[in-house]
């Protein structure tokens, strides 16, 4: 089975080759590694050069966000599951052949890892609210991001199933492609921390957009609106989404940014009813 390892990256040239090392000392080795440049203006192209494997492949494209480059890289890959690797994160060296194995003797259609958090170089212990698992993952999946997109290995046509990556969210991409799945289906998880996680950089998405509950109501609306859910996961939904409606109407009344006031409101009103 041929794995599509899909790298966005922009502007993190210092960070590029540590990933890209993680994967080429995989275990398991037959994949391919696509590199997608959203629009960098560092030396990102020289670090993927200076590697010989023609197993990569590099792309450039115009800025136009990660949701995008993850698109297009699973666009131009070939393989029958997909695992996507953020570029200031790596793997340990088992991570696919482990998670294959699992997939290839289940009737799971994506398997997660568990994850080693460092920050500046210091270990960071993982909250309760943090904690992965598998099996039934809505509810869990709703209130917080519990997935994360370096730790997944999926079926290629599970992703296409869910259309990708939506383009039009700048944060908060995940959440709303994992809200997707796991209304559908259970997923699969190994516990072992089979990614390393860095923190600390002032270029990581989640320190640049401080209102991303805006991006999680908006993948719970859709939710609520295209998958025939359990009254138990309406309920869930329900109240969650509200409180996080409510607390951005305030902070948007406080500070008088109305930019996306109306269609908060808009959908505080539809999840109401």
């Amino acid at each position: 089975m041929l794995v599509s390892v899909i790298i966005p990256t922009y502007n993190r040239a210092n960070f590029l080759a540590r990933a890209i090392n993680s994967v080429l000392k995989q275990s398991f080795q037959n994949f391919e590694l696509i590199i997608v440049d959203d629009g960098s203006s560092d030396h990102s192209k020289d670090i993927v050069e200076s590697f010989s494997d023609e197993r990569i492949k590099y792309i450039f494209q115009q800025n136009r966000g990660v949701s995008a480059a993850r698109n297009l890289g699973v666009g131009q890959s070939s393989g029958n599951y997909i695992a996507f690797l953020d570029s200031d994160d790596e793997w340990s060296e088992n991570k696919l052949q482990s998670q294959l194995c699992l997939l290839e003797n289940s009737k799971l259609r994506l398997c997660h890892t568990g994850e080693h958090w460092l920050r500046d170089g210091e270990v960071v212990k993982q909250k309760k609210v943090h904690q992965k698992v598998g099996g039934d993952m809505f509810i869990r999946s709703l209130k917080n991001c519990v997935i994360s997109p370096s730790s997944v290995l999926m079926e290629r046509s599970l992703f296409e199933e869910m259309g990708g990556f939506n383009e039009d969210f700048i944060v908060c991409e995940d959440y709303d492609l994992w809200l997707k799945i796991t209304s559908l289906y259970e997923i699969a998880f190994l516990e072992e921390a089979f990614v390393i996680k860095h923190a600390g950089h002032d270029d990581q998405l989640s320190f640049k957009f401080f209102a991303m509950d805006y991006w999680r109501v908006k993948a719970m609306a859709w939710a609520k609106a295209n998958r025939q859910l359990s009254q138990e996961r309406v309920d869930v939904l329900t109240q969650l989404c509200l409180k996080k409606c409510q607390y951005l109407i305030k902070g948007y009344e406080k500070y008088e940014n109305f930019e996306n006031y109306d269609e908060v409101r808009a959908i505080e009103n539809y999840i109401s009813n």
